[in-house]
């Protein structure tokens, strides 16, 4: 990854391949673009002609927006990139957290193939700090891992021309020997390094990313970062009654697993339990999805990728909150041995459920994890998993939606992710769709109404939180997996959706500011 550095520097005097600054849209009434805090001294070298001269060259400060230009005389970088900032500064002169974050994501992907970059963006406060650091090490992501170009002799990953990503980035502004501001470079980089963990597990082919894989993944960072670690395998489930977990990767050459990671600390007094569907690839079942539909569907395990980095995220901070990850993982096949429509399945919790969908098998690992997860009657669940097309439907490509047993909880959800820069909506769990899951054979049935899909989902991984227990559902389907082109800090491919989230959550918890 990208190695970062707070320096007190100017940005005249420090060496580097480029120098960031930032760049916002005009108040209202204004005419070209608005040089951001942080860009004085390029400003002034250009003897205070410096917006003028990027609006010459189309820049209007619109989010996203990359404009370069020859550093000015006696400027030791020799490139200027400036940024677009979008939006406003705020009535303190204060710029949005996600505006920085994703500025610093543009110009740090605008960048590759650079050794060094300076940027001398706006950084008011240690949070501001905070975003510039997380943008920078999110944005100049990559995965190569399977290109024969993609690899140098050092190691480092190259983007799809043969580039390294940026290699160091120094923030101006930033204070090394301030302790608020060490700590918020510190918490961006464990954060945005599990981040892109979890986006290195949803970019691996299924065929290297198996259950069996995804669990040795899981207990190598366990024990690298003294996490206990449990993993179920198949004798250890059928011995356990998990049927929900059995009867998905039943049609598998390769066993499901159910892994469980604890992270403990002394001083806590609070218990979270975030549970991830971890399909590793999802061909339908017997239910077979048609061309054009399967194609993406090794990210079917990004809730699990999502659950697995922030517990260990949440280790690395030592976060004074317990918490447990619980991740199901499967691989859902057709085959001679797999569950079929009208086949009835007996879950961990004893419940049965008559599978009338193979597709729909999200929630029937989930159940099992859940129920496990209720066991242990924690403060609170979160289970994440890309569960349903019908929430893509809803909210689009970028929302994830949020459900829940306690309003004030998932307000809380969606008020966390708004601060760490994630789009989420509160859905409602309508009591007159549980209805149609009513099963003639079972307790119930895992296919309901067809309108409001998701939230018909949601109603399903209900019945399986233990009674009185607080519970939450993320759907990340829409979110998880950018098959367009890289936006912001966003790349294509994995994102890591739903991370900073659930690492939020726990950092409130951990503060006594949630519940």
């Amino acid at each position: 990854m990208t190695a970062l550095t707070l320096s007190t520097a100017g940005a005249a005097g420090l060496r580097a391949d480029a120098l960031v600054i930032g760049v916002a849209k005009s108040p209202k009434g204004g005419k070209g673009p608005a040089v951001a805090p942080g860009a004085e001294a390029v400003d002034q070298a250009y003897d205070g002609r410096l917006a003028g001269l990027l609006e010459t060259l189309g820049a209007s400060g619109a989010e996203g927006e990359v404009t370069k230009l020859p550093a000015p005389a006696g400027f030791k970088a020799p490139l200027v990139v400036a940024v677009g900032l979008g939006t406003q500064p705020d009535k303190d002169g204060e710029f949005d957290a996600e505006a920085l974050r994703r500025a610093a994501g543009v110009a740090a992907r605008a960048l590759t193939g650079s050794k060094k970059a300076a940027f001398a963006l706006p950084v008011a406060d240690a949070a501001a700090i905070g975003a510039v650091a997380e943008g920078v090490l999110l944005g100049a992501y990559t995965f190569d891992a399977y290109k024969d170009s993609g690899r140098q002799a050092g190691g480092a990953a190259k983007d799809k021309n043969g580039k390294a990503p940026l290699a160091e980035a120094a923030i101006l502004g930033g204070k090394p020997r301030d302790k608020a501001h060490k700590a918020a470079l510190e918490r961006a980089t464990a954060v945005a390094e599990e981040l892109n963990r979890a986006r290195d597990l949803v970019n691996t082919p299924p065929n290297d990313l198996n259950p069996e894989a995804f669990a040795a993944v899981a207990q190598a960072a366990a024990k690298e970062h003294g996490i206990k670690v449990q993993v179920l395998d198949e004798k250890a489930l059928a011995k356990g009654g998990y049927g929900g977990i059995l009867g998905v990767g039943g049609g598998s050459a390769s066993a499901p697993r159910l892994v469980k990671l604890t992270y403990k600390h002394s001083k806590a007094k609070k218990h979270l339990a975030f549970v991830g569907k971890g399909i590793t690839y999802d061909s339908g079942g017997i239910s077979l999805k048609p061309a054009g539909h399967n194609e993406t569907m090794k990210c079917d395990m990004s809730g699990a990728a999502a659950v697995f980095a922030a517990v260990v995220a949440a280790a690395r901070l030592g976060l004074e909150v317990n918490v447990t990850g619980w991740l199901a993982l499967a691989e859902n096949m057709p085959s001679g041995s797999a569950v079929r429509p009208g086949d009835v399945l007996r879950m961990y919790s004893g419940k049965t459920v008559e599978v009338l969908n193979t597709d729909a098998e999200g929630r029937l690992v989930l159940g099992d994890a859940l129920w496990a997860a209720s066991e242990e009657k924690p403060d609170a669940i979160v289970d994440v998993a890309t569960l349903t097309g019908a929430m893509v439907l809803a909210l689009g490509n970028r929302t994830f939606g949020v459900m829940a047993n306690d309003d004030a909880f998932r307000s809380a959800i969606v008020e966390a992710a708004e601060e760490v820069g994630e789009e989420s909506w509160p859905m409602p769990l309508p009591e007159h769709l549980r209805k149609g899951m009513d099963s003639p054979v079972a307790d119930i049935a895992n296919m309901g109404e067809r309108m409001g899909g998701g939230l018909v989902a949601g109603l399903f991984l209900r019945e399986f939180v233990g009674e009185g227990i607080t519970w939450a559902h993320l759907d990340i389907a829409g979110p998880a997996f950018n098959e367009g082109g890289p936006f912001g800090y966003t790349p294509k491919g994995g994102t890591g959706s739903g991370v900073r989230t659930l690492v939020r959550l726990a950092e409130l918890t951990a503060a006594g500011d949630l519940g």
